[in-house]
């Protein structure tokens, strides 16, 4: 049976001030369009406890005790990674037997509920100081700054979708605390490498690397892919280029390649892919792509291309709009 909507203060209100004046209950519901029984129970609370509001309900006593309720809490602050069905098995050693759905409501009442786990990189301390030193330097730039940077990196698009995710039990804004984390490296078939650019202005190239890349070949990219897009984005004078700090981009060749074609370099803190918005086109790409379930790798190649330049300058825009909330 559907459950029927509450009466509303006013309209409780209504029936006892009517009942006051001496009408029946009949005439009461007919006129406020309430059922006669309904009327009644009204009236009969008004008389019993001089109040329409609604009363404390006892309800059903709780599955889990307040020590319970202590153990999963340490349990899921030591390992946010414990499962429902774990927490299920560690309360019933414990004599208390519920199901996995009282341990989520549980959970819910502390503030805590389950999150897919960020990907982050895998940081040591040096990485952590220059990642900072970075944000901190940077805090001060205004958008139109960030609006004249071309953004760069490599990406792997899966055949078969998007790598699997991880849940976690956290409280609101620590989804960037390390025990709420995966941390991952760079570059772990069926799968193909791109490399690929972008400015507020909206995206660049996009390629296919088919063999291992090298410096030699980074260079030849950036020269037929990097210097076309920045004539077709209509970037500024005195454009910023970022790439990350792999060994191919930071070569002495590249190096000199970059200074004799005039390009100015951000300077990049180790293991931060996050803080590259590019990786944000990337995940729009591949859910993009994994929405069209391409079957083979000549397929997957093609709608690549196709959903990459199908993303919106709009969604470009906001990425870097938004960078020094990133920072």
């Amino acid at each position: 049976m559907a459950k029927t909507k509450e009466l509303s203060k006013d309209t409780r209100k209504s029936i006892v001030d009517l009942h006051q004046t001496g009408k029946s209950e009949s005439t009461i519901g007919k006129q406020l369009g309430v059922k006669k029984s309904t009327v009644g129970a009204i009236i009969r609370k008004w008389k019993t406890y001089k109040t329409t509001d609604n009363l404390p309900r006892s309800g059903a006593p709780r599955k889990i005790s307040s020590r319970g309720v202590k153990m999963i809490m340490r349990t899921v602050s030591k390992d946010p990674r414990t499962t429902r069905g774990d927490l299920v098995n560690d309360l019933q050693r414990a004599g208390t037997k519920v199901t996995k759905v009282t341990i989520s409501n549980t959970l819910q009442r502390q503030g805590i509920k389950s999150c897919s786990a960020r990907r982050v990189p895998l940081l040591k301390p040096v990485h952590v100081q220059a990642r900072l030193k970075f944000a901190r330097e940077h805090m001060d730039d205004t958008a139109e700054d960030w609006e004249n940077v071309m953004w760069s990196d490599e990406t792997k698009v899966e055949l078969f979708g998007i790598n699997s995710t991880r849940r976690v039990w956290r409280t609101k804004n620590t989804e960037l605390h390390p025990k709420n984390t995966i941390p991952t490296v760079k570059h772990g078939g069926g799968n193909i490498m791109l490399w690929g650019c972008f400015s507020a202005k909206g995206t660049g190239r996009l390629i296919r690397v088919k063999d291992r890349m090298n410096g030699a070949m980074y260079r030849e990219i950036l020269s037929q892919n990097l210097l076309p897009s920045v004539r077709t984005l209509k970037m500024k004078r005195g454009w910023v280029f970022q790439h990350d700090n792999d060994p191919k981009y930071t070569a002495r060749a590249t190096k000199e390649w970059l200074r004799k074609k005039h390009l100015k370099v951000l300077e990049w803190p180790s293991q931060s892919p996050d803080l590259n918005p590019i990786e944000n086109l990337w995940r729009e790409l591949k859910v993009r792509v994994a929405r069209r379930q391409p079957q083979h790798i000549t397929a997957l190649e093609k709608i690549c291309m196709e959903e990459w330049a199908k993303i919106p300058a709009t969604v470009c825009a906001n990425l870097v709009k938004t960078y020094s909330k990133r920072l």
